[in-house]
């Protein structure tokens, strides 16, 4: 329990229901909805579509979609749907290198894949939810088309997006409408999205894959160059997958399988198997500088192998073995960071926003939906007002390597919903926010829980790092303290002040035993855990 005598903030408590997410109107959107009888998978959907617009630097639309869902909490049940998008299915590295271009770029249309978010919320609202998609959209129509007051956090991310908003029309005539982004507390209109949510509301996923939405994305895509079609849209298809999973101190902690990275996460809480923690600081420079440097080995892992499953051969069984857990754990140098890293071994031949719902009947969501960057790639369709993702950006256009993008291809993501299980039963809809942290972050926030006896809120508030791969640099928040930073720096970590707070995170915690649910929101966006 946190000490009441400083800032912070509690966890949440409730019994009937409990919405997590990063922005206090969503929040409330979704516990609405669960009060008015919806479950869980209508609450996730009604206050994610409400966060493509009062947080649309952090998710909209125009992106992606993972979730992973238990029936009334029974893990026996549980599903997983990857609603990723994927390159149009004229994408290859021929094309690129043909025409010169030896790199991604961010705000072209290169960038952009065919978007899955509203295929997705469909497919899931049809198969798991109790209302219409189109009711469940209503809450945000009604704030794309009157209006939402700027909050603290989306506020100062809008304003680092300035130089590149201005770059395209649409983007800076929505988003900087007096010739800057809006600050807190301004009210902010999005009459373009509205419409197109309320196509979507009364016609469903073929009012955006079809129709005059479509031909606006991507007429305006191919004038810029792009490679996407309107038959590219039409057979944009999200899938359900089948989660993977390891044994924590006792718990069963699934995520989704690759193309997303959560099999780096769990392969990190493997190596953290072997490793004592009784009696040891979670924030000392011993401990820190263990967790940066499991994490420089598995993101190279990652790096290396994570990519479509559909598309290449990702050694999932390998990454997970107790075997590879073990040898990357004896590289590890207790007194130095390693420089250079080992190298990557080669397997045998046998082998970024987040909302966690639970309700009365314990159904468990838990969901998350991304542009990727801020603003994805910072192209908005002009007469739809869809912004659109920069996910392409997770291929390489290196031939022969297991991610490099190919036609209908989907790139190496980074958000991962995940889920924790117990005797059969899920406990805990958990996610972490923050782009490429994201794995990095489920360990981070797991150990803290489950290691060392923090509370669902204190994991989230304690001070974070993150190293960034394939370098010596090292994410450090502000918040440690300057003699723990200078130690790391000592052992060869660089440190590098991170532009905003490190991720963001939600989770709820169900006591099947006494009926009381306990969320936690991350205090590093404007959300907040909200029970009842």
């Amino acid at each position: 329990m946190r000490d009441l005598e400083k800032p912070g903030r509690s966890p949440a408590h409730g019994k009937d229901g409990m919405v997590a997410t990063s922005h206090a109107i969503s929040t409330a959107v979704g516990l609405d909805i669960l009060r008015r009888g919806g479950n869980a998978m209508d609450a996730a959907v009604a206050a994610c579509a409400v966060q493509c617009v009062v947080e649309p630097e952090s998710t909209g639309i125009g992106g992606d979609n993972f979730c992973i869902y238990a029936p009334e909490g029974q893990i026996k049940d549980m599903i997983a749907f990857n609603g990723s998008g994927a390159a149009p299915a004229a994408a290859t590295p021929e094309w690129y290198a043909e025409n010169g271009i030896t790199k991604l770029e961010r705000q072209t249309p290169h960038s952009v894949v065919i978007p899955g978010v509203i295929d997705a919320w469909e497919t899931l609202i049809r198969d798991h939810g109790t209302m219409d998609l189109g009711e469940l959209l209503q809450p945000a129509i009604g704030y794309a088309r009157d209006g939402y007051p700027v909050s603290s956090r989306v506020s100062v991310d809008f304003a680092s997006q300035e130089h590149l908003l201005v770059n395209d029309p649409a983007a800076k005539r929505v988003f900087m409408p007096n010739g800057k982004t809006p600050g807190v507390g301004e009210m902010h209109h999005q009459p373009e999205l509205a419409e197109t949510l309320r196509k979507v509301a009364e016609h469903g996923r073929d009012a955006f894959y079809t129709g005059e939405v479509a031909e606006d994305i991507v007429s305006y895509l191919q004038s810029l160059g792009g490679l996407h079609t309107l038959e590219d849209f039409k057979n944009a298809i999200g899938e359900y997958v089948t989660p993977i999973s390891t044994n924590y101190r006792g718990y069963d902690v699934y995520e989704c399988p690759p193309n997303g990275q959560g099999v780096i996460a769990l392969q990190m809480l493997n190596m953290l198997k072997h490793v004592p923690f009784e009696g040891i600081d979670p924030l000392s420079v011993e401990r820190l500088h263990m967790e940066i440097e499991f994490g420089r080995m598995t993101y190279q892992d990652r790096n290396a192998y994570v990519a479509d499953e559909n598309k290449a051969d990702v050694p999932v069984e390998w990454l997970l073995s107790d075997e590879h857990a073990k040898e990357l754990v004896a590289q590890f140098d207790p007194e130095r960071a390693l420089d250079p890293l080992p190298p990557v071994t080669i397997p045998s031949n046998d082998s970024t926003v987040y909302i966690s719902v639970v309700d009365k009947d314990r159904n468990a969501c838990s969901f998350i939906n991304t542009l990727f960057s801020n603003f994805g790639s910072v192209q908005m369709a002009p007469k739809s007002g869809v912004l659109l993702t920069n996910r392409a950006q997770g291929f390489t256009l290196e031939k022969g390597h297991p991610n490099c993008i190919a036609p209908n291809k989907r790139p190496l993501h980074t958000i991962i919903p995940g889920m924790v299980g117990k005797d059969d039963k899920a406990v805990m809809p958990f996610g972490v926010m923050g782009g490429e942290y994201q794995s990095f972050g489920h360990m981070q926030f797991l150990s803290k829980l489950f290691d060392f006896g923090m509370d669902i809120q204190e994991a989230q508030d304690a001070p974070r790092v993150f190293p960034i791969a394939n370098t010596m640099d090292v994410e450090m928040e502000g918040t440690l303290p300057a003699e723990t930073i200078a130690a790391l720096e000592k052992m060869g970590h660089k440190r590098v002040a991170p532009k905003k707070p490190v991720g963001g995170s939600q989770a709820i915690w169900i006591d099947w035993e006494s009926g009381v649910l306990t969320g936690g929101s991350d205090p590093r966006k404007d959300g907040c855990a909200v029970g009842y």
